[in-house]
């Protein structure tokens, strides 16, 4: 079942149908509408509708306010579930779900899909076997002008432009997040400045400037990111730079590549150029999907993880609030949560 079918829920229908190509597949969605016979799905607009179709999988790709609430209606059912990232516009609610999905062997499965390109997992390799040294500075940034993110929908109506909906630059960009915490560990405090620099028609930030602290402490030195994200940009970019006691280390987003600046040399050298790029990595989501099923484990990117982005996105918010840098408050889980 696919629950919202908006560009990303039908990007999710697409993929389904075409690595389940015997599946009988249900949307449920507010209000009908005509979907491409080929695709083989029956349309309902209401729970009840839904209620006798017992799917074994859920995708979740409706507004992130809702994500939580549409999950936890579900928790009674024996389907594994995937919800979009972000898991949710808040953190309430998410232990309960993950506590219930403990004591289960169903899959919680989060949308993270930047996990999934080659050239990140090959900058996180680096990072990790000690290839520039021990990491000492972090620079990351991303931004795209949000009117030409999805050309032939109205940014205004768009999930981004709208805070009811979850929108916003921290929530919707929430991928540099959640792979940074991936590469260089568990975030101890934020530091925020959450803006509205532009003449954007939303009610929602369009620029955000985080200073982030990891708890990778060594020598009594703090491994410290610095991390700027927007909707402004006319340029479109991503990309993270590590600075490290023995050069430094570049992710580009847009063009898949990872270089080097090793010490003592004077040009970059390029480390890897042959990405598997956007499109691939949420056909590789659903393989993992559907192994971490099969094989009763945890799938690459658990509901923890959406938890953990979640708790230092709302760091974030009562750091620009309050003009003061905020620690980040871990809920436990797991046992913790069952006792």
């Amino acid at each position: 079942m696919i629950v919202g079918l908006g560009s990303i829920g039908r990007r999710h229908l697409s993929i389904a149908r075409a690595l389940l190509p015997d599946a009988e597949i249900q949307v449920l969605r507010r209000e009908r509408a005509s979907i491409e016979s080929a695709l083989g799905v029956t349309e309902v607009s209401s729970l009840d509708e839904a209620k006798g179709f017992l799917p074994e999988i859920i995708v979740i790709c409706n507004a992130a306010s809702e994500h939580i609430n549409t999950a936890l209606k579900f928790i009674q059912s024996s389907a594994s579930i995937f919800i979009e990232k972000p898991i949710s516009d808040s953190t309430r609610g998410i232990v309960r779900l993950i506590s219930d999905f403990e004591t289960t062997s169903r899959i919680l499965m989060v949308g993270y899909n930047l996990r999934y390109l080659k050239s990140l997992q090959e900058f996180r390799r680096h990072v990790s076997e000690g290839l520039i040294g021990k990491p000492l500075s972090i620079r990351c940034e991303v931004g795209q002008y949000l009117p030409s993110w999805r050309p032939k929908k109205d940014y205004r109506e768009s999930v981004s432009a709208k805070r009811e909906l979850g929108g916003g630059v921290l929530l919707e960009l929430s991928h540099e997040i959640d792979y940074l915490r991936w590469i260089f560990g568990e975030v101890d405090w934020v530091r925020a400045t959450l803006l509205r620099q532009s003449a954007l028609e939303i009610n929602v930030e369009d620029t955000v400037h985080l200073t982030i602290g990891f708890e990778n402490i060594t020598a009594g030195r703090q491994l410290v990111a610095t991390l700027n994200m927007d909707f402004i940009s006319h340029d479109t970019r991503r990309s993270c730079t590590a600075i490290g006691s023995k050069g430094s280390l570049h992710w580009d987003g847009i063009l898949g590549e990872v270089s080097i600046f090793r010490a003592g040399q004077k040009t970059w050298q390029t480390l890897f150029t042959n990405d598997n790029g956007i499109e691939e990595t949420y056909t590789l989501e659903w393989h993992e999907l559907i192994k971490a099923i099969e094989e009763k484990r945890s799938p690459a990117v658990t509901g923890e993880d959406g938890l953990r982005v979640l708790e230092i996105i709302e760091a974030a918010r009562l750091s620009g609030e309050n003009g003061i840098q905020t620690a980040v408050n871990r809920s436990p889980i797991k046992n913790e949560a069952l006792n």
